[in-house]
């Protein structure tokens, strides 16, 4: 089976890669990070006006483009190696796939075509105290109030929960436990009963909140209790994309070093020449390639072979945020002193990839539960 991209793919990514190199240089990613929003809510309408990129998976009658997985593991590769700042991962990874997993027909039509304009922010709380993605750890309860449910409880961290203006929640049923009675709710962040407590986070480029529900209205997506699955392959389908932008980072980890060591003189003569630094970037190298090679293969088992997702998310998962890790650690060593320094690129690189490792199930996570997919 052939599993190189088309001319149609390749031109696509050609396209993206020049805007987001125009939009979003590292001097934006700086600027736009310590902002109290964290992102450029001129480009984010920008990305949708001009390029779709919100609605780029969804279906054209919600409003989408229509295309599939492939061509989104294309974006968010790109965008891992610009360090975009923007909620597209919460948005479009995380709430818009959940929606359509779990939503009606009619939810869909409702939720969907403001997030592929553009207009709507999402993102969804899932992880709760103690940080276990699994959604049988879920522990936030769902206490029904006549054709809808109030939500009692904390989620932290929620990725983007600061900015978002829709909210999907991950609860269960009142007496429930493990994945009986999950149960996926989705209500606007200005609801009475809701606070939103920006966290410090490690990566600036991509924010946290902390959720607090006291009584909040919520309506329930899809069938009460049995979002079970459509969580389950939500959480997979995200594990994928994240795989994907964890690549473009490492893409770039690896070009900025090589380009510093073709530069950096020492002793008379650029330190690439010297064997260490030789060997170091051909074993990350090998890393980022072997890393590349999963996660498109991931994109397309979710796009072909749902059964088999569980099992090609976590291979994804767990060899793209290992190699991720090391790209960027390498490259701060590479680049030596000056590495380590606010004012250089590479640490901020490193944080992106140490809070990919973590987010959606660090690599021993899901190298366990590839293990027990695999009954081995």
């Amino acid at each position: 089976m052939d599993f190189a991209f088309s001319e149609e793919q390749e031109a696509f990514r050609e396209t993206l890669r020049r805007f987001l190199a125009e939009k979003s240089p590292i001097a934006e990613v700086r600027r736009w990070m310590e902002t109290p929003e964290g992102y450029n809510p001129a480009l984010w309408k920008q990305m949708a006006a001009e390029l779709g990129l919100q609605g780029l998976h969804l279906p054209e009658h919600v409003g989408g483009q229509g295309f599939g997985f492939l061509e989104l593991g294309i974006v968010f590769e790109e965008m891992g190696r610009v360090l975009l700042c923007a909620p597209y991962f919460s948005t479009v990874g995380l709430a818009a796939g959940a929606i359509l997993n779990a939503g009606s027909d009619e939810q869909q039509r409702a939720l969907l075509p403001a997030i592929a304009s553009g207009e709507c922010i999402a993102t969804l709380a899932l992880v709760e105290d103690g940080g276990d993605t699994a959604p049988d750890s879920i522990a936030l309860e769902a206490r029904r109030d006549g054709d809808g449910f109030r939500l009692s409880g904390t989620k932290r961290p929620v990725t983007d929960g600061h900015c978002a203006d829709l909210l999907v929640v991950a609860a269960r049923l009142e007496g429930t436990r493990g994945d009986d009675g999950i149960t996926l709710l989705t209500l606007n962040a200005d609801t009475e009963g809701v606070t939103r407590t920006p966290l410090e986070s490690l990566d600036l480029t991509r924010r946290q909140a902390r959720l607090e529900f006291d009584g909040a209205r919520a309506e329930a997506l899809g069938e009460p209790g049995g979002a079970g699955p459509a969580l389950r392959r939500t959480l997979d389908q995200a594990a994928v994309l994240l795989a994907a932008e964890s690549v473009g980072g490492a893409d770039r980890c690896l070009a900025d070093a090589v380009a510093y060591a073709l530069q950096r003189v020492q002793f008379a003569r650029p330190i690439g020449g010297f064997q260490a630094i030789k060997h170091k970037c051909a074993e990350v190298l090998l890393e980022v390639e072997s890393a590349r090679a999963a996660a498109r293969w991931a994109a397309w088992v979710a796009e072909a072979d749902p059964p088999g997702l569980a099992a090609a998310a976590s291979i994804a998962k767990a060899v793209c945020g290992d190699a991720y890790l090391r790209a960027a650690s390498e490259s701060i060593q590479i680049h030596g002193g000056i590495g380590f320094t606010w004012e250089a690129d590479p640490h901020l690189y490193l944080k992106r990839a140490k809070t990919n490792e973590i987010l959606l199930g660090d690599p021993v996570h899901h190298r366990a539960r590839l293990m027990r997919e695999l009954a081995i």
